[in-house]
């Protein structure tokens, strides 16, 4: 008897199923602190996606290294971003922007929860949903801006996403 056809096949849910989509989105990345992926559905249909990843005619840190600048948070305390590329989030809302596609009620799948800038930006266009594979470890701000805002944030798992050279929380 064949294992494999007395098992009914289970089917994943439809977040299991864009989570799995967004992992392979993130494989595009070209920024290895951060190699994250995005995309945005609306009815069950994928309508965008992004990557970490330089604007058009910049290149890579996969290419040329890091664009690391000094940023001070609100404790003084001082850590080093990577401003060569742009977030996959950001990354999706501008593929839909430059081809005319609306993201009203839409819903966001990313690899971890958006930083504070892509949840305004999230929150301007009207994403209704996000779904993120992981905790963001500054992601205290856009949990509550979400929340001001209507949106709804559902993580998967409660561990903090870490990357190459990021600071301790």
């Amino acid at each position: 008897m064949n294992d494999a056809v007395d098992q009914p096949h289970q089917r994943p849910s439809w977040d299991d199923y864009f989570l799995s989509l967004v992992r392979e989105v993130s494989k595009r990345a070209t920024c290895n602190r951060g190699r994250s992926g995005c995309l945005i559905v609306k009815d069950k249909r994928i309508v965008c996606t992004g990557y970490v990843g330089s604007p058009p005619g910049i290149e890579h840190c996969d290419e040329v290294g890091h664009l690391m600048k000094r940023v001070m948070d609100d404790a003084g305390d001082v850590k080093m971003h990577c401003t060569r590329t742009i977030h996959a989030e950001q990354n999706a809302i501008c593929q839909a922007a430059r081809y005319g596609i609306p993201l009203e009620g839409t819903t966001l799948y990313c690899t971890m929860e958006p930083c504070r800038t892509c949840a305004m930006l999230i929150a301007s266009v009207g994403i209704a949903r996000v779904v993120a594979m992981k905790r963001y470890h500054a992601g205290q701000d856009t949990q509550a801006l979400f929340e001001r805002a209507g949106i709804v944030l559902d993580v998967v798992d409660e561990a903090t996403e870490t990357y190459a050279g990021q600071a301790p929380p």
